[in-house]
């Protein structure tokens, strides 16, 4: 049943983003009156103004709340099923590429917890232990809290359960 409404909501924000373009289109930008045909005072011929380069309609992508969740905020966890953390932040390349998690480790509500960055390769999204959407670290928690922390604007250290972790190529 939510696939139905899923798939209609999608319709219908198809169809209204196709309705608020083609009203665009007839409309005159702010500004400008629309062109009036020619009169006997005013001898040059008008044409009609439309946009050159009117943008397309965005493609729309219908992705079911059971598919994709946002990542900020979750909670991770090692395989031996103990708190690891909570995801504070995602760090990308400067290529747009995800490169790894930022999770705040340790402390109690908050106290004494400190930032350490993880390899995304080293977490694993999925169903595990009877517990829906998890996320799995694939590092103890001695290597975690052993871990140096992240501070901005300084070097990243990527922890990685493999080790095979690639440096980032600067780029000029």
């Amino acid at each position: 049943m939510r696939a139905i409404g899923a798939l209609i909501l999608g319709i219908a924000i198809v169809a209204g983003l196709a309705v608020a373009t083609s009203r665009a289109a007839e409309e005159p930008p702010a500004g400008q009156s629309e062109a009036k045909a020619p009169t006997a005072a005013s001898p040059t011929s008008a044409v009609p103004v439309t946009p050159k380069d009117a943008a397309p309609p965005p493609s729309v992508t219908i992705i079911g709340a059971s598919e994709a969740h946002g990542v900020l905020g979750r909670d991770v966890r090692s395989a031996a099923d103990e708190d690891m953390g909570r995801i504070v932040d995602v760090i990308v390349d400067r290529g747009g590429h995800v490169r790894a998690a930022a999770i705040d480790f340790g402390g109690f509500l908050g106290v004494g917890s400190r930032k350490i960055v993880v390899d995304w390769n080293a977490l694993r999204f999925g169903k595990i232990a009877n517990k829906k959407d998890s996320i799995t670290l694939e590092l103890t928690k001695a290597q975690v809290a052993a871990a140096p922390e992240y501070k901005e604007d300084t070097p990243i250290v990527v922890l990685g359960a493999s080790g095979s972790l690639q440096p980032l190529q600067a780029i000029q």
